[in-house]
């Protein structure tokens, strides 16, 4: 496992590269100056335009900069923030903490709520609740999360009270973001799932548990659901990398700290070393979490080990 683990991670390597050089080159390529948003419009000679550009390294050829940035980070050294004057490193840190609660708390709504309906739409399929089902899970996929976010604002903050529109730092503040983010990737799970369910139920080991006597509900709950949930894991483990990313709008929409917002932030202020740091550092969950995937599905299915370590 160790080896497998070890083979994973250098695989993910190019793709960090890969993510660098893109971004990199893309930040760059933008119209505007990161002086003219660092000074905000005050007035300033050249030579004070020039010390600066000097001082964050900006005078310097691209390939020089990008360079420099991939051997800091190697030491997690990410540069200095050109708006606070603050390690990037130390920002993330500061931010991290509140999105990957966020990622977690989404990707729990989303695996609960498509396990539940999914295996619920397989059990009842082609009936009145499996179309009620599908119909929903696909307005959910459909609609933005922004959208889904103001709507439940008006309804649960403003209407009802229940919750609190924005803010960050209490369980009341993460519910509603939560949901916002989960809801959309909810309905590529149920949709999983009830396939999933559908073709395991179909198999002639479920016709020999019922010959045998067996609840159907024992043999869904402890056989059927097993065996379904397997391509589940890789959704849900894949989708957690996706939520991280998909922050950066939820957080914006509810006020909520994090990196997601810090992101938005520094693109509009075009803070390249923030946003440098924090989409490596989202690149670099994405990669963990598909190795964690792996893992898990050796645990889970031992058939999937044995190809692991023969892989």
């Amino acid at each position: 496992m160790g080896f497998v683990i070890a083979r994973r991670v250098l695989a993910g390597i190019p793709t960090l590269l890969g993510v660098t050089v893109i971004l990199f080159i893309t930040l760059r390529l933008l119209p505007g100056d990161p002086i003219s948003a660092i000074l905000a419009g005050a007035p300033a000679t050249p030579e004070v335009v020039e010390a600066l550009r000097e001082q964050f390294g900006l005078d310097r050829s691209i390939p020089a900069q990008y360079w420099e940035f991939l051997t800091n980070a190697f030491t997690l050294n990410l540069g200095t923030s050109y708006s606070t004057r603050q390690p990037v490193s130390e920002m993330i840190g500061q931010q991290v903490g509140q999105t990957l609660i966020l990622a977690f708390a989404a990707a729990t709504v989303s695996a609960v709520t498509g396990i539940v309906l999914g295996s619920l739409s397989a059990i009842k399929r082609n009936g009145v609740v499996d179309g009620f089902v599908r119909v929903t899970s696909l307005i959910n996929t459909s609609m933005p999360s922004f959208w889904v976010g103001l709507l439940l604002i008006m309804f649960f903050s403003f209407t009802l009270g229940w919750f609190p529109a924005t803010g960050s730092g209490s369980l009341s503040t993460l519910v509603l973001p939560a949901i916002t983010l989960g809801l959309a990737a909810a309905g590529t799970v149920t949709r999983l799932v009830r396939n999933s369910v559908i073709e395991v139920l179909g198999e002639n080991f479920v016709t020999a548990l019922h010959a045998k006597g067996l609840r159907s509900r024992l043999i869904v709950m402890k056989h059927v659901l097993r065996n379904a949930v397997i391509p589940t894991v890789t959704v849900v483990g894949l989708q957690l990398g996706g939520l991280v990313a998909g922050s950066v709008i939820v957080e914006t929409v509810f006020t909520r700290q994090g990196i997601g917002q810090m992101l938005v932030q520094a693109i509009g202020g075009q803070d390249y070393p923030v946003v440098q740091g924090v989409v490596l550092v989202i690149a670099v969950i994405y990669i963990v979490v598909n190795i964690a995937v792996d893992i898990s599905y050796s645990f889970i299915d031992p058939r999937v080990r044995t190809a692991l370590g023969k892989g």
